[in-house]
Order: structure tokens, then C-alpha cells, then sequence
């Protein structure tokens, strides 16, 4: 005789009854530190196990320029004829931006690349993951696998000839987070011939008052609408490409607040108004834009529509009359001689400019021997050959001594001018300018959230000349509106985000715990009955 079943329905309690205890381990899990991933902190190997095969993801960034994306490729190479058992999967991108969004997103599921070029605002953020970055100093120390290890197969820098100044950007709280690749600062590039046009004699060192006066006078037009120093229909004097950079380098010139290392912000002071008003003012006379508003301010500059053109020395290479990258037609080219300057300064007896270039940091993984493999890789960006040649692309410097005073890298300086091309004359200038201020150079604090910090300082400056170039008024009300706007814009007022601390997201709340539970407790259910069902139909068959 078949029964209706093979459990009897107090079974079939117990069972269901079993199936939701199953979920008391997860309301605990739910119920604990929701925010966080565990990972094990890297230890340095005794050492490489070089029988073994590696796969290392490296993440580079190049200036659309196929010289620097090139010399990517032969680092690459040349490194795996040195270890054939590390194979480098290179990709390539055209903005750090688009660096950091992928890191961020793949942080969570610990897919990120084992090393990758990035800038210190953006690896502060990705410290905030448990064990995410790679501390250096270990690695950097090794005496078989440190700078100058004796188990390197090849040249590398010792910790001594690491530019100490680059070297030092790296560091927060003590601990090496990343090494600098290249370093560059921002350079203001002038048509000399305008400005004498206008009767003006370009000093030694320029400054905001000078900059601000012949901008102004550059505004006269002709009585058909055509501006007098160029005879154009279009003319921006004054063209600022990172406002960022432009608030950050003025507040410091001037001695005011900008951010502690804690994450502090002193943005909001009387300095940053009294720049405000300054930008206002000229924007609103179209003495002054921005690249975010106006476009590239290479392309205007090599117009014959530019004055006084600030962008990085390594863009130089779109600079000038006869710029080797310039993105507009030969035809459209006015001639012009290109002179190079710091950016303009508060104090010319104290100049002060922001250093900012590349760094590179590696990713932790689960396999300490694939880190070390990454390190290896890292050292041999460092190299000389990879410096000096990575350097020459665009106005870049190289980060350590031993590249700066190669043979050939001062070879190369000193043909400055020989061609428009290696050895374009803008290019060179812009590096020495770097070299001859390194000492001027400064960089802000490093803490997660001072990227957004940064981006509220170039928001700022944006929506003023935004404003003005459309004919609003801004007076107080707008500027207390405008910090509101940005302080909620850029979270600047939630304490996890601007302490260099990783936020603990805490317990979840007993609600979410009791939801979540009888979620899973209702799932287990149905599928006990449906499994029951299908055994019951089965001894029933």
C-alpha cells in the first residue's frame, strides 16, 4: 500500500523548521559591519617563486600620444625578456578619470589591476578598501628585491636616487602608498607678440596684477567689432585650463587655508572670495574663461586668439606656432614666438606652482608572489631608459637623479630648438622651467575625499565665470549660494568622506536584519516544499 508520502507531515514541519534556523547565520552576517571587505595585509615573500607562471594587469594612461603609449609597449617587452614568466597584460587609457572609475568599481569584487598609474588624491580613496593598496616601504627596502636588490635583473634606482621631493608626494602617514612615474607642473604659455602689440614688456616673473592689466587692455576693439591686437573677431585673453589647479596654486601663493592633512577644509575664506570677485570681474568683461567653458586653450593661443594660455608642461607639445600635436588646421595657425612662464604668482620673490605628474601603486591579491611580480614590473618603469625616454614625449621630468643626469637625457636638452618635433623648443623650455623651480613646487593634502575637495575648488571658479559670461550678477547671496550648491554637490560636509578615515557603515539596522531574514527564511521554505513535492510525486509515480 503506497503511503502519500515518504515524510510524514511532522517530518516535513522539522524540516522547513531546520531550513529557516539556516538563516540565522546570515541575519549575523547581514547584521555586522556592512561596509567592509576583508582582505589579509601583504607580507613581503622570503622569495620569488620564479618556476611559476604570473599574469600581472597594468593600467596606464597616455596623452592621446602614440610615443608614450609606444614606450608602454617596449617596457613591456623588454621586462618579459627578463622574466619570461611574467607576462604584463598592458591596457591603456586617455584620462585618469576614466583610471580611477574603474578602480573604484572594481575594488568590491577585488578585480582590480595589479598595478596602475593613478594620482595620490585618487589612491587615498582607494585605501579606504581593507588591505586595498600596497603599503611600499617593505618592497622598497628588500635587500634581494627592494631599489637596488641584489636579486633585480637589471638596473634599477636605489631609494637615494629617487628625486626626495617626488618621492615624498607618495607618502601619508608615514608609509610609501605609491612611487612617482612623472612628474610636471603647469606652465603659462604667451604670445609675446601680442602682448608687445599692446605695449607691454613681458618681466621676469609674472603676476596676477600684470596678467589681469594686459587682459584687460587686450578687450579694446576697432570700430567694426574686431578686436585691436589681432584684428580677429574672436579673442580670449586670458585662458585658464584646471580652474582646480588655479585656486589651489592662488591660495597658497597668497597664504591662505585650502585643507589639513586630517581632511580639514579651509577652502571657504576671505582669500577664495576675494579671487572670486577677481575672476567675476574680468569674465564679465570677457577678459577670462576656462577650458571647461571656452574649450582647449592651445587652439586659441595658436589662433592668434590667446594672450596668456595656462595648461601643464605636458601638454606643451600643442603649444605654439609650431606645435607638433596641434589640433587645428596649418591653415588656421597664426605665427607667433611662444615664450614659457611659471604660473603667475601673488609674491615674484616667493613663487610657489603645484607639482603634479603620475604615480603608480600596486593592488593587493590573494597571492603575495603575484604582488612582488608587479613590484618588479613597477621598478622597471623606473629605470633610466623608460624615464628619460617617457620624459622627452611632453615637458615632463624625470623622477629620479640618476635619469636627470644621464648622458643622454642632457643631450637632449641641450638641442633644444633643433627641430619641431624631439626636440621642439616649447617642450624644452616647459621642462627646464620645471627643473630650474622644482624647489617652488608644493602639493595639497592627500586624504580620501580631497579629490572631491579639489573638484569643489575648480567648481567655484567655473560657475562665477559661468555666471558672468552670462551677464549674472554675483554678489554675496550668489557666493553663499554657490558654496551651499558645492558643499552638497561634493558631500564636503559628511565627515567620512573628508577624514582620510574609511567610513564604518556600522550595524544594520534590526529592521533590515528582520526583513532580510524572513526573506531568506520564506525562500527556504518554498524551496523545501517544492523539493518535498517533487520527492512525494516521484514515490506517488
Amino acid at each position: 500500500m503506497r503511503t502519500r508520502g515518504i515524510y510524514p507531515a511532522g517530518r516535513m514541519l522539522s524540516l522547513c523548521l531546520a531550513l529557516v534556523l539556516l538563516t540565522v547565520p546570515v541575519s549575523a552576517a547581514l547584521s555586522g559591519c556592512h561596509g567592509r571587505q576583508e582582505r589579509t595585509s601583504f607580507s613581503v615573500p622570503e622569495s620569488f617563486d620564479e618556476a611559476r607562471e604570473y599574469e600581472i594587469v597594468f593600467w596606464a594612461k597616455n596623452d592621446t600620444n602614440i610615443r608614450q603609449a609606444n614606450i608602454y609597449k617596449r617596457a613591456v617587452s623588454e621586462f618579459e625578456a627578463l622574466y619570461p614568466n611574467i607576462h604584463v597584460k598592458l591596457s591603456l587609457y586617455t584620462d585618469y578619470g576614466q583610471i580611477y572609475n574603474d578602480v573604484i568599481t572594481n575594488i568590491p569584487t577585488g578585480t582590480t589591476p595589479h598595478i596602475c598609474i593613478s594620482y595620490p588624491d585618487h589612491i587615498a580613496t582607494y585605501m579606504t578598501g581593507e588591505n586595498t593598496v600596497v603599503p611600499l616601504s617593505g618592497l622598497m627596502a628588500h635587500p634581494v628585491y627592494g631599489l637596488g636588490g641584489s636579486g633585480v635583473r637589471f638596473d634599477a634606482p636605489r631609494a637615494d636616487e629617487l628625486v626626495e621631493k617626488f618621492r615624498a608626494e607618495c607618502e601619508l602617514g608615514g608609509e610609501q602608498w605609491a612611487m612617482p612615474f612623472m612628474r610636471s607642473t603647469e606652465a603659462c604659455y604667451v604670445n609675446r607678440d601680442l602682448v608687445e602689440k599692446l605695449g607691454y614688456t613681458l618681466p621676469d616673473v609674472l603676476t596676477w596684477d600684470f596678467i589681469w592689466e594686459v587682459s584687460e587692455a587686450a578687450t579694446e576693439k576697432n570700430p567694426d567689432g574686431t578686436f585691436r591686437v589681432n584684428g580677429q573677431n574672436v579673442l580670449i585673453p586670458f585662458i585658464y585650463k584646471s580652474t582646480d589647479n588655479m585656486m589651489i596654486q592662488y591660495l597658497k601663493q597668497a597664504g591662505a587655508e585650502y585643507s589639513t592633512s586630517a581632511g580639514e577644509i579651509g577652502l571657504f575664506n576671505d582669500t577664495t572670495k576675494q579671487l572670486l570677485y577677481t575672476v567675476a570681474e574680468h569674465a564679465g568683461t570677457r577678459a577670462f574663461s576656462t577650458f571647461k567653458i571656452s574649450s582647449y586653450p592651445a587652439n586659441f593661443l595658436n589662433r592668434g586668439q590667446c594672450l596668456f594660455a595656462v595648461d601643464s608642461t605636458a601638454g606643451a607639445t600643442w603649444m605654439g606656432t609650431d606645435a607638433p600635436l596641434s589640433d587645428i588646421s596649418a591653415d588656421a595657425v597664426v605665427r607667433f614666438e611662444t615664450a614659457v612662464y611659471p604660473v603667475p604668482q601673488v609674491d615674484p620673490e616667493h613663487p610657489a606652482m603645484i607639482s603634479q605628474g603620475p604615480s603608480v601603486c600596486l593592488f593587493n591579491k590573494q597571492d603575495p608572489q603575484e604582488v612582488l611580480a608587479a613590484w618588479l614590473f613597477l621598478q622597471y618603469l623606473l629605470t633610466d631608459g623608460i624615464q628619460t625616454d617617457y620624459a622627452e614625449t611632453e615637458g615632463y621630468v624625470p623622477v629620479t637623479t640618476s635619469a636627470q643626469t644621464s648622458e643622454s637625457y642632457r643631450d637632449y636638452l641641450s638641442r633644444s630648438g633643433e627641430d619641431t618635433d624631439a626636440h621642439y623648443r616649447v617642450k624644452i623650455d616647459a621642462t627646464n622651467m620645471l627643473l630650474a623651480h622644482t624647489d617652488d613646487t608644493f602639493v595639497t593634502p592627500v586624504f580620501n575625499g580631497s579629490t572631491s575637495l579639489r573638484n569643489a575648488a575648480g567648481q567655484l571658479i567655473e560657475e562665477v565665470t559661468r555666471a558672468r559670461r552670462a551677464n549674472e550678477t554675483v554678489d554675496d547671496a550668489f557666493l553663499q549660494k554657490l558654496k551651499a550648491d558645492v558643499t552638497a554637490l561634493y558631500r564636503l560636509n559628511q565627515s567620512g568622506a573628508m577624514t582620510g578615515v574609511r567610513a564604518d557603515l556600522g550595524r544594520l539596522p534590526g529592521t533590515s536584519v528582520a526583513l532580510l531574514s524572513v526573506l531568506g527564511g520564506a525562500w527556504l521554505i518554498i524551496a523545501a516544499v517544492f523539493v518535498a513535492r517533487r520527492i512525494r510525486g516521484r514515490a506517488n509515480g
